[in-house]
């Protein structure tokens, strides 16, 4: 049953099926196979989004579609540059740190992307950087979108591994950090090799100026954060907290949100959630196959045979993620996997949050890596290129981000220590 599922799934890849629609006529064929009653299609695909956490997916793509058409993005870059963006290369700096902080809110990686990257793609270029160089940049630095908290990744592990979304949040600060912060590192030092964003102070604010404008926007990351953490609402509630708040702020405070507006962001954020909520779907209906075959089971014995330490199990993980990252749509990734792999995983040893990171992080890299980056298309749509005008500048940043993945993976106190804290572990 499991072979004709997985030879299903990639015919309908090679003749360009959708992803959901390719797992989901897999997962029937399955179900087909196993001469089981149809009945279980539709119960499965119910359960699978019968799950109240996954109410946060929709409402944090509403408040960043809010956020971007509302004024509160633009703020947010004009804030980051006024810290970062007055030395050489400075203004890519400022695409990265205004991408962590709009993370700190939206959870999407793809948000993220069509946001800050209307604003900084253009700057970039206006300033004199590659238009190649200014959207693989971008695309990178959205990718925190999916693993600073709130995260919808995070959110999608926690409830298929059944970890605790509370703590994956706080663990994933830390990678998030050592992202952003090896990224702008890696720009900053680019720029100065090749001559670029020589001329990037020009326009800035002064720190107190920018931080005053912005501060309704800088409030609303504290906010759901600390509201979180503060226990006063849960991560789901705080997706509808982050609605209202920038509903408020763009509606009545900045005025740039309209009617007429509201209705194309809310038409916008209704087919984002679609698609994401139909591939989970059907992703929970293939997990459950592939369960029922004693997939799990078989993959378990497997790692357990041949990889004979936590450390050769969690290498082996990160190649295997890798590939797969580049072949399947993340969402899916995580759904389909994770109740695969944690299991194992906690068997050799390893903390389910550490090792939930450690998925994301490698998983996010599927956003950035052909041949289904959506952020990749995301920031060639914005930068109006080619595909194939951005991959020469891209490679670079794969491998910081993949240096990162390495450390984050061997050192879990980065992804634990604030966890350990805050939930006294």
């Amino acid at each position: 049953m499991s072979t004709v599922m997985l030879f299903t799934m990639i015919a309908c890849f090679a003749i360009s099926v959708s992803i959901a629609v390719s797992i989901g006529l897999a997962s029937v064929v399955g179900v087909v196979v196993a001469e089981a009653n149809m009945l279980l299609v539709v119960k499965e695909i119910f359960n699978s989004i019968n799950k109240f956490p996954l109410a946060a997916i929709p409402f944090f793509i509403l408040a960043g579609n809010l956020m971007e058409t509302g004024g509160i993005s633009r703020r947010l870059v004009e804030f980051a540059k006024s810290l970062v963006g007055g030395v050489q290369g400075g203004l890519s700096a400022t695409c990265v740190l205004t991408c962590m902080i709009f993370a700190a809110v939206s959870g999407s990686s793809v948000a993220t992307t069509f946001a800050i990257g209307a604003i900084l793609i253009p700057a970039l270029v206006k300033h004199g950087y590659p238009v190649g160089y200014s959207a693989a940049l971008q695309a990178t630095s959205a990718e925190l979108g999916g693993i600073i908290p709130p995260s919808i990744p995070l959110i999608l592990y926690g409830v298929s591994a059944e970890v605790s979304i509370g703590e994956l949040f706080i663990a994933g600060i830390g990678p998030g950090i050592l992202i952003g912060v090896a990224l702008m590192i890696f720009t900053l030092i680019y720029a100065r090799i090749y001559g670029y964003g020589k001329n990037d102070g020009v326009g800035k604010m002064a720190v107190w100026a920018a931080t005053k404008h912005a501060g309704l926007a800088l409030l609303m990351p504290v906010i759901i954060l600390g509201g979180i953490y503060g226990g006063i609402f849960t991560p789901t509630e705080a997706s509808v907290v982050a609605v209202f708040y920038a509903l408020i702020v763009g509606f009545f405070v900045y005025r740039e949100i309209n009617l007429p507006k509201l209705k194309l962001i809310l038409k916008k954020s209704v087919l984002s959630s679609a698609v994401i909520m139909f591939i989970i779907a059907n992703a929970g209906l293939f997990s459950f196959m592939l369960t029922r075959a004693g997939i799990p089971d078989m993959i378990g014995r497997f790692l357990a045979e041949h990889l004979t330490s936590p450390a050769l199990f969690l290498l082996g993980v990160n190649a295997a993620l890798f590939v797969i990252g580049m072949f399947i749509e993340t969402s899916a990734s995580i759904i389909v996997l994770a109740p695969i792999l944690a299991p194992v995983a906690m068997l050799f040893g390893v903390d389910p949050v550490h090792f939930g990171l450690i998925m994301v992080v490698n998983l996010a890299m599927g956003m950035i890596t052909p041949p289904f980056g959506v952020n990749l298309f995301a920031a060639c749509a914005v930068a109006k290129i080619s595909l194939d005008e951005i991959i020469p500048k891209l490679l670079p940043f794969v491998l910081v981000v993949m240096s990162c993945v390495m450390i984050i993976t061997y050192f879990p106190s980065i992804s634990l220590f604030l966890r350990d804290v805050v939930y006294h572990k």
